[in-house]
Order: structure tokens, then C-alpha cells, then sequence
């Protein structure tokens, strides 16, 4: 039973565990303004209360070691806004370290007051949630202690703490003995990398902007000097060594003919049917895994597995009553004398996953005293639910039942291939190969890409105006529609090395089902499907909107004009930046606090900007630029179909108009008065 816990309460592991071995903590919110996002970090205390060395302080760039009890896993979007988890092995813990801290920073100016949702989920070793500790109180804060594990009489405690610190993730640390400089923590967005093409056969041929994320506070504090001897300079907490990431242009190849495919390790050809595919997927995915550690320790590390060696095993059998089941796989990870076991089941293409096939996995998992059970196929799941329905019973002697999306194992490789790098340059080249295979059409692998039974029946109803709310239909576009957006976040994060989440707007406290139904009248309502994305590093929040009526997809973003007198001078500045934007841009001049003014098309603006400028005088404060592109009607994901559409519609919009529009302050350079 889930335990909900209030600021300051304490509480005993083992009256929530059964092993208090290790625990997972999932830092949750909802970033409802667009601002900006978090970053979860821990600390190891001693028993006064400080670290023992830089080596005590997890952020998000540390070098990970093979004997680290701390794994940052990182930060993943959900349906409800972004989840950063921390996974402890509470076994490997130094004797010496009185103290598990848990924290986060947030960066770009924002405050913990700007979040929605924020709390703390604590789940034991199978992935159970076993308590909740939700903030409300948050302001001004921009640094977080959301809570600690500490030693008490021999046992394991944790107490919810929720104390903020205005002064940042500096503030924070400078009380734990860490020397932080301050300049380090900035927004991530404020520094660029070299570019990484997407990798879309629909796109033409132009990059995107990686985005490289904030340097990493450095330092801990060192013991002072002893009588005479010179003061040394503080330590800093080292940022994590060059690792090999794939080169930003491919090297010419060899070919006499364009006609020739490279050959890859991992073929995508030769495979007749649905079985085939399972069965390579799974061989393949199993593999890499045990091959290349940081991949494994990726994948394993969501199902609260300790970090260790990990073998696989594909094609198993098992014994259950008169019949023998056979998994897809088993993944083994070994630490000291400690085996963590999970069996594996996967589906590709738009094969379900059978309850009854899991149901009899869960019981071969009870009976030979497996950890987990942990099911892959191309359905994202909904806030952390199995997309399968099962009986709860059958998960009793805590065998945990974990999904996991292909799209977000491509994800996780393609982080590791493009942008945070792998140490072995054979590793980067098999991560490649996985990578490549996942995306092939053939492999089956490609991630959420059918919108429902619903959706044609829904089209038509809006079509036809006959869809009300409440409608069933319309609830599984809304839950669909959800995945979708997840799904597209992880695609534009992991091409641009950021975390690139929903903005969730006028949907505070929400739980999955009421989100949904608030989407569903709206879309029978309104023939609309909305939603806005936050992409670090860019000049406001990407707008969606999928207008079934009208069978049109539409990107916007809104911003803050430069600080000029001249009203031409503004709308020059804005034309500029959009040289090589597409013509049909609809760009509207905001005037005053929140009213509109003229909109033209960005065609007619390159010859004429005066066009935009008020005529009764009234101050441009800010632009809204939108671009509209049709809608596939299928709902699936081929060349006609909807997902394929919307893809394309953010793609295009964030490559052709939100790279190119930089605040005068970020292009170091004045806004030229050019209307002397």
C-alpha cells in the first residue's frame, strides 16, 4: 500500500520493504510555464553532515564507476510532464556514509514554484511505489532537497524533507562542503554544439542545432592547510572524461554504385513474419546490452537493477505444470554476491502483448525467485501502467511487472551514440548497428505508431459534428494522442542530447484519467488536439495542434520582441533571423500585455515590414509565428498517415523558424536601427 508521507516525516525502509536492498526515487513535475527544467543530484554525508570527497557528489555528468551505489538514470518525459530517477543501492553504501541526500536544481531562471505536481515517488527494488511525498509549499526556490536516506539503530529511514534554497544549487552545496561555481549552473541552452542531422527519410537533408547541457557544478570542499604551508586551491568535482561519439558527417564510402547497402552486423532482411522479427529484435537488443556496459546499465537501470555484469539469454524454456513456456529472454546482473534476474518478453510491429502469455511469465518469475518480468513492444504505456491488464494477485512474492517502449530504448542509444558517448569505439560502433536496426521499417522496432481503433470513427464524428464528449472513442484518441506527444520528446531529445518535455498548461494536479477526459471535450468540443512542448535552448514553447475539422497540423511559438523604439526596426529584426524561413509563415505582431495586432505572411514581410507595424501607433511587445501543413488522415505512422504528419510539422517548424530566432542578447549583437 502506498504510503503518503508530509514534510518532515520519517519513516522505516523496513516497514515498507520486505529486503531493504535498494530503492528507486522519482523526482516528478509538471513544467507549467515553459521556464525551464531540473536536475536531480545526490549527495554522500558522513556523520557531520558533509562529503567526504568530490567522488560523494552524483550530478549529471559524473564519470560513473563500476563500485558507484548511486545511479543518476536520468530524465524521461511522461504523460504528465518530466520524471528524473535516482536508483540506491542501499548494500554497496561505505559504512561511513551516514546520509543519502536528494536533491535538484533548476536552471534558466526558473523556481520550483513555477513546477506543478512536484513530488517524490519511493519505490523498493521490483519497482514498487511505496510512498509519495508531495511538495506544495515551493516558491522562489531554485534548488531543492526533496528528501534523504539515512542510517538510524542499524536500519535504513527516509525522511521527507522539501527545503528550498533561493540561492541555488551553489547555496545548497556550499552547506554539504562543496565549492560550486555559481557560473557553472547555467541554462543549458546558452551554449551550442556542432549539429546532428535527424535521421528521417521524410526530412530533406538539413541539421538541427544540438543543444549541450550545463556544465556541471564542480568542487568539493578540502581540509584546510596545516600551520605554514600554502593554502591550496579548492577541489572541484571533475566533469566526466571525452568519451567517443559518433562523428557529426559520415565518411564518404567506397561504393561504385548508389544502388549498394553497407553491410551491417545486425541484417534487417530476410525476415518473413512476425516470429522472425521477435526473435532478432530480442537477440539483438539482449546482446548489446551485455556488450556494452554503459547501453546495459541504461536499460537495466529503469528496472532498479544494481549495477553490475549483466549477461542475457535469448530463446529460453521453462516448465510450468504439464506445458513448457518460453520467454523471449532473461537478463542477469551480477554485483558481489548479489543476482538480480528479470525475464523478458517482446512484441514487434503492432503485435499486443497477450495477458495470458504474462501472466504465465509472472509465475515462472514467482517460482524460481526472479526479480522482475519485463515486457517490450511499441506501446509507450500511460504513467507508468502496464499496457497490459493483470491480475494483481498474480504479482504476489514481489515480482515486478516493468514495460518498456522500443522508442525508448532508441532513445537511450542514440543519447549515448550522438551525444554523452560510450568509452570503447568498438561499443560506439555495435550501439550504431542497434541503432540503425531499431529504425529500419523492417525490424518492427520503430516505436509507437498506430493511433487506435478510434481514431477514423473519431475524424469522421468531428467531420460530421456528432461527437460528444464522454465518447469512449474519444478518450483512447486522447490517451493515443498522449503517447504520441511522449513519443515525439523522446525523438527531438534524443536528437538534440536535451530533455525536451510537455508543458502542461491548465491541467494542475490532474490525474491520467481526468487529463484525458479534458482533452476529449475539448476535441469534441472543438475538432482540436493540442499541446505544447518545451525544447531547451529555443526562443519559447513549441505550440501543437491537430485540427481534425480542418485536417490541418499547426506549429506556433510566441515570444518577446527586442527592446526598441522604432516600431520597423523590430519587424526588420524579425525578418532577418527568417531569411531562409518558409514563406507561408503566419507572423502576427503582439501589442500591448496580451492584445493581438496585425498578422501577415512572412512572404509579404520581406518586401514590405512595414505592413506589420500598428496604425494606431500602439507598441509591439512580442510575435507569434505559426505554420500550417496538412494532417494525414490514417492512423498509422506510413508516408499518408497522422504520427508521420506530425512529426514532419515539429520537425520542420523547430529546423526552419525556432533555431533560426535568437533573442538580440543570445546573437551578441545589437538590434540595428535601420530607419534613419
Amino acid at each position: 500500500m502506498l504510503q503518503q508521507l508530509v514534510k518532515g516525516q520519517n519513516v522505516a525502509l523496513s516497514a515498507l520493504i520486505e529486503e531493504v536492498t535498494s530503492v528507486a526515487l522519482a523526482l516528478n513535475w509538471a513544467d507549467v510555464s515553459g521556464s525551464g527544467d531540473a536536475d536531480a543530484s545526490a549527495l554522500l554525508l558522513d556523520a557531520d553532515g558533509k562529503v567526504r570527497s568530490d567522488d560523494d557528489f552524483y550530478f549529471y555528468n559524473r564519470e560513473p564507476r563500476s563500485d558507484d551505489a548511486v545511479h543518476l538514470l536520468g530524465k524521461t518525459p511522461t504523460d504528465a510532464g518530466s520524471e528524473d530517477r535516482i536508483a540506491v543501492d542501499l548494500v554497496g553504501i561505505p559504512e561511513e556514509v551516514a546520509r543519502v541526500l536528494i536533491v535538484a536544481s533548476r536552471y534558466g531562471g526558473g523556481c520550483f514554484g513555477e513546477l506543478d505536481g512536484l513530488h517524490l515517488m519511493l519505490s523498493d527494488a521490483s519497482g514498487e511505489p511505496v510512498a509519495r511525498f508531495d511538495i506544495d509549499d515551493a516558491s522562489t526556490e531554485t534548488a531543492f532537497v526533496f528528501g534523504e536516506l539515512y542510517r538510524r539503530g542499524g536500519e535504513w529511514k527516509f525522511r521527507a524533507v522539501g527545503q528550498g534554497y533561493d540561492s541555488g544549487l551553489a547555496g545548497l552545496a556550499t552547506d554539504f562542503g562543496i565549492d560550486v561555481d555559481e557560473d557553472e549552473s547555467a541554462d543549458p541552452a546558452e551554449s551550442g554544439a556542432a549539429a546532428d542531422p535527424i535521421d528521417k527519410a521524410s526530412l530533406p537533408p538539413i541539421e538541427f542545432a544540438a543543444v549541450t547541457p550545463a556544465a556541471a557544478p564542480e568542487g568539493s570542499a578540502s581540509a584546510p592547510p596545516a600551520e605554514g604551508e600554502p593554502a591550496a586551491k579548492p577541489r572541484r568535482v571533475r566533469t566526466a572524461k571525452k568519451k567517443t561519439v559518433l562523428p557529426k558527417l559520415a565518411k564518404p564510402g567506397l561504393a561504385d554504385d548508389d544502388s549498394w547497402h553497407r553491410a551491417r552486423v545486425f541484417p534487417v532482411s530476410g525476415l518473413r513474419n512476425e516470429q522472425e522479427r521477435e526473435v532478432r529484435a530480442t537477440s539483438v537488443l539482449l546482446a548489446v546490452m551485455a556488450q556494452v556496459p554503459e547501453f546495459g546499465r541504461r536499460i537495466t537501470g529503469k528496472f532498479n537493477a544494481p549495477a553490475g555484469a549483466i549477461e542475457t539469454y535469448a530463446e529460453v524454456s521453462f516448465k510450468l505444470g504439464e506445458d513448457r513456456v518460453r520467454p523471449d529472454g532473461i537478463v542477469k546482473v551480477a554485483r558481489g554476491g548479489r543476482v538480480w534476474t528479470a525475464l523478458v518478453e517482446t512484441k514487434t510491429g503492432g503485435n499486443p502483448l497477450k495477458p495470458e502469455q504474462v501472466e504465465s511469465y509472472i509465475e515462472v518469475a514467482r517460482r524460481h525467485k526472479y526479480e522482475a518480468v519485463i515486457t517490450l513492444s511499441n506501446d509507450l504505456g500511460s504513467d507508468g501502467e502496464h499496457p497490459v491488464a493483470i491480475d494483481k494477485r498474480k504479482l504476489r512474492g514481489k515480482v515486478a511487472l516493468r514495460h518498456l517502449s522500443w522508442a525508448e530504448v532508441a532513445h537511450e542509444a542514440h543519447m549515448l551514440t550522438h551525444h554523452q558517448g560510450v568509452a570503447n569505439p568498438a561499443h560506439l560502433w555495435l550501439l550504431d548497428e542497434l541503432l540503425y536496426f531499431l529504425r529500419h521499417d523492417n525490424a518492427g522496432c520503430k516505436g509507437f505508431d498506430n493511433m487506435g481503433a478510434g481514431w477514423v470513427p473519431v475524424r469522421e464524428a468531428v467531420s460530421a459534428g456528432t461527437l460528444r464528449p464522454g465518447d469512449r472513442r474519444a478518450l483512447q484518441v486522447a490517451e493515443s494522442w498522449e503517447k504520441l506527444v511522449r513519443q515525439l520528446c523522446l525523438r527531438l531529445g534524443g536528437e538534440l542530447g536535451v530533455t525536451v518535455a510537455p508543458v502542461m498548461r491548465g491541467r494542475r494536479n490532474l490525474d491520467a484519467a481526468q487529463r484525458r477526459a479534458v482533452t476529449a471535450t475539448t476535441l469534441a468540443e472543438s475538432g482540436v488536439l493540442a499541446a505544447e512542448i518545451r525544447i531547451p535552448g529555443t526562443i519559447g514553447t513549441l505550440g501543437l495542434t491537430a485540427d481534425l475539422r480542418t485536417s490541418k497540423i499547426a506549429t506556433s511559438v510566441q515570444f518577446d520582441g527586442p527592446d526598441q523604439t522604432r516600431q520597423l526596426t523590430r519587424v526588420r529584426w524579425l525578418t532577418r533571423q527568417l531569411e531562409h524561413a518558409p514563406d507561408d509563415v503566419r507572423v502576427e505582431a503582439l501589442v500591448g500585455d496580451t492584445g493581438s495586432g496585425p498578422c501577415e505572411l512572412l512572404r509579404a514581410l520581406r518586401t514590405e515590414p512595414g505592413l506589420l507595424v500598428p496604425d494606431d501607433g500602439a507598441a509591439i511587445t512580442g510575435f507569434h509565428l505559426a505554420l500550417a501543413t496538412s494532417m494525414g488522415t490514417k492512423r498509422g505512422a506510413e508516408e499518408t498517415g497522422f504520427i508521420r504528419s506530425v512529426d514532419a510539422a515539429v520537425d520542420r517548424f523547430y529546423r526552419d523558424v525556432m533555431q533560426a530566432v535568437k533573442p538580440p542578447a543570445a546573437r551578441g549583437e545589437a538590434v540595428a536601427d535601420d530607419e534613419a
